[in-house]
């Protein structure tokens, strides 16, 4: 820079506004400890060699909270700071797998000693198994009651909470549970990546959980020149893009837009067909059935169009493909 007189400094984590607001928070919301803050925003970092894709970046979207605890507390005979970092560190390692990631791809390190941060008590990462090799995909510290403290120190603000139990104001310890965005889909969308050979080709899919995948239903015309399924198609679509994020293509043969769909991870298509309309030249009617086919085991079934929709709620909202399937009979291949 040529001059300092416009110098602007980035902040380089999201919880300090947290501890700034803990006293607003605790006033307005009336609240009684342990309860928790939570963060999503920039933060930036003076990295000087970036890389590996966007694993380490300069400018990244963090999510944090903040959760205080009383640390004169004592839950199941332990001191509640403790208490509660083991039991963020079991919830954070649980939603990871919760959403797809593999047991065998994650692990916990305990930090040592001498690399613990100055005001920490205690820190675990999460590691993931990237393609670069294990590495951090978040952390879960005990940073006791430095950061309030250090805000009241600065500002003369009192930044405590009064224990009504022991009649005293008392500085809450806080655990923190920090996560970079990039870097959790980074882990998602490798864990989620397979090459498989089917019938003889190569087939790429995203095994993505169907809440992270970015599309969850792609609606399919056998046949883009037939009008009649091409409207009963765009029917579909328009109907179950009222709730979800559907799309509509027809712009290759069946098999290749399936491919499409298994390549970014759609969990779910529907094809409209000649059985679904009929042939009136032939004088033959529709059975007003679509063929839905799930990404992972590639397996169809035979679904009225009225229950579509119902079956989407079942399948999106967490019920199992198995369930659902055996209410139908199968696609014939």
């Amino acid at each position: 820079m040529e001059e300092d007189a416009a110098v602007t400094y980035l902040r380089p984590e999201t919880a300090q506004a947290m501890f700034v607001n803990f006293d607003n928070v605790l006033q307005s919301m009336r609240l009684k400890l342990p309860f928790g803050v939570a963060q999503a925003g920039r933060s930036f970092r003076n990295e000087i060699t970036p890389g590996n894709f966007i694993f380490r970046t300069r400018e990244f979207e963090q999510m944090e909270i903040e959760y205080f605890v009383n640390p004169h507390d004592r839950v199941e005979g332990r001191p509640a700071d403790e208490y509660w970092h083991d039991r963020w560190i079991a919830d954070c390692m649980a939603w990871f797998q919760r959403y797809g990631l593999r047991e065998e791809n994650l692990r916990l390190r305990e930090h040592d000693k001498d690399e613990l941060a100055h005001y920490a008590k205690r820190t675990v990462d999460i590691e993931y198994k990237f393609p670069i090799g294990w590495s951090e995909l978040m952390g879960i510290a005990n940073r006791t009651d430095f950061d309030l403290k250090q805000h009241a120190k600065w500002s003369g603000k009192s930044l405590t909470y009064f224990d009504e139990e022991r009649k005293e104001h008392v500085v809450p310890y806080v655990v923190e549970p920090a996560a970079g965005v990039d870097r959790a889909l980074l882990a998602f969308m490798a864990d989620a990546y397979r090459e498989e050979e089917v019938r003889g080709e190569k087939r790429v899919v995203l095994r993505f959980h169907p809440e992270l995948a970015p599309l969850k239903v792609a609606v399919l015309p056998l046949l883009k020149k037939r009008d009649d399924i091409v409207r009963v198609a765009q029917g579909i679509r328009a109907d179950l893009a009222r709730q979800w994020r559907v799309v509509y293509d027809d712009t290759a043969a069946i098999g290749r837009l399936y491919r499409r769909q298994d390549e970014i991870g759609t969990p779910y298509c529907v094809t409209v067909d000649v059985q679904t309309v009929g042939d009136a030249e032939r004088g033959e009617t529709g059975d007003q059935r679509v063929t839905i086919r799930e990404r992972d085991s590639m397996e169809q079934i035979r679904v009225p169009v009225a229950e579509l929709a119902a079956a989407f709620r079942e399948l999106l909202g967490g019920g199992a493909w198995a369930d659902v399937a055996r209410r139908y009979p199968p696609a014939r291949s």
